[in-house]
């Protein structure tokens, strides 16, 4: 129940404030100091309107996420509109810059709040009624998590570096990133869109599971590094490996376990990986040389179990570029905001409901055998009879509603500004899990 629909009979925002200060100043000494703070508080101007409509009405932020898929002729309507507003965003000055002189917070009291709040209502993430007072009030953390949210931050309501570095690209900026990725979806759209399908966005480092136009599944992603990029691909899923056998492509026997094995003399052992000739016998590693490139001629390939660099699952699908998407052991990458660290393969977090998805109309193959064999450490695969489209999209701007524009990182830098990446403010690249660093984490490509 709302305060209008309690009626006049309810407190008010206002009413409960100045009885519950009340009671404490009676109760207290310094009661007259007490009450005069309490009506500074209330009093203060353009203190995010603190009326009897707070709670009702201000505090609410507008939903962000959505069922619509990316890949939709909604979402490709909804960017265009959204283009039309940036236009004349962009067309009327676009948006002030937020000075990066402090961290902003609730409870913070800045000039720069201000500024942070006159940006915020431009771009609609808070209503113009709020003001433009210099105090960091609720209706600015709510405004402030709806901003990062669509930017795919954390929304924690905290204005720091990437959060900073999101508010202060311009307008037009964002406007030509929305042409940008417009056409993209134009293209892809230009082709019909077959009734069930996994998309992964490669700069939202996310996964959509789309069946009958609206989106079933999302998964978090893992996707490749700069210098090791995802390919943007279409394909279509035709097999699934339980509890597979990694094998490490050349480029990572290049520049990973040859390294590794000249400091760590154990490191394949320890990791349960084998070398083999092409005659299929297995070498001895004691019976490479490790300051050569001799080890790339050999077939490196780890066996299932807890170390492997694919854990428990890997999804086939037919490319020139020998990628895949798989599950992996070091699960925490999947917290990390920027979660750029594979070498080309995409991880996902959750794999087992989407195989279970993927694999539903196989007879046999119900999420309880699925789990068993898993369990097992069983080598299994399920082929799937009907394949499922995978389409490796790179779409870093989009409006799934015209009201709520979501943009993500450039992360390889293809849209036209080195404005639009925030790579460079990541922290420590990723090293693996230090007590089975195999290969860094990477997986395989």
């Amino acid at each position: 129940m709302t305060f209008h629909h309690a009626g006049r009979q309810a407190l008010t925002r206002r009413r409960f404030l100045m009885g519950s200060a009340l009671v404490a100043a009676a109760s207290a000494p310094g009661a007259a100091y007490a009450q005069n703070a309490l009506n500074d508080l209330l009093n203060a101007p353009g203190r995010g309107n603190w009326d009897d409509q707070f709670d009702t009405r201000g505090a609410s932020v507008r939903q962000v996420s959505s069922l619509t898929p990316v890949f939709s002729q909604q979402t490709f309507a909804s960017t265009q509109s959204a283009i039309a507003t940036y236009s004349q965003i962009a067309a009327n000055g676009g948006w002030p810059e937020v000075p990066e002189r402090q961290v902003l917070k609730i409870g913070v009291q800045s000039p720069d709040v201000a500024q942070l709040r006159q940006r915020l209502i431009i771009s609609g993430d808070l209503e113009q009624e709020a003001g433009t007072s210099p105090a960091f009030d609720s209706y600015v953390d709510a405004a402030v998590k709806r901003f990062q949210a669509r930017h795919g931050l954390p929304a924690d309501g905290v204005v720091a570096d990437h959060t900073f570095k999101a508010l202060n690209v311009s307008a037009n900026l964002r406007l030509g990133q929305l042409q940008t990725n417009a056409a993209r979806l134009q293209d892809r759209l230009a082709q019909e869109l077959p009734y069930r399908f996994v998309m992964v966005n490669i700069p939202a480092a996310a996964i959509e599971a789309v069946e009958g136009g609206q989106i079933v599944q999302r998964h978090t992603a893992v996707v490749g590094k700069v210098d090791r990029q995802t390919p943007i691909l279409e394909s279509q899923i035709t097999n699934l490996n339980l509890n597979p056998y990694w094998h490490a492509p050349e480029s990572i026997v290049r520049r990973d376990i040859i390294p590794l094995m000249q400091k760590d003399p154990t490191y394949l052992q320890r990791n349960n990986i084998h070398i083999f000739g092409p005659d299929g016998q297995e070498i001895p590693p004691q019976a490479i040389n490790w300051n050569s490139d001799e080890a790339t001629k050999y077939l490196f390939r780890q066996d299932p179990g807890a170390n492997n660099a694919m854990a428990s699952v890997k999804i086939n699908f037919p490319n020139k570029h020998a990628v895949y998407m798989h599950d992996t052991p070091q699960q925490g990458l999947f917290s990390e905001l920027m979660r750029f660290e594979s070498s080309g393969c995409v991880r996902v977090q959750n794999v087992r409901d989407l195989i279970v998805w993927l694999a539903r109309d196989e007879p046999g193959w119900d999420r309880q055998t699925i789990e068993r064999v898993i369990s097992a450490r069983t080598r299994q695969d399920i082929d799937l009879s009907h394949p499922v489209p995978v389409f490796f999209a790179y779409v870093s701007a989009w409006a799934t509603d015209p009201t709520v524009v979501q943009f993500r990182d450039d992360i390889y830098h293809l849209d036209g500004s080195e404005q639009l990446a925030m790579s460079e403010l990541t922290t420590t690249p990723y090293q693996g899990d230090q007590q089975n660093p195999y290969v860094r984490g990477d997986d395989g490509y």
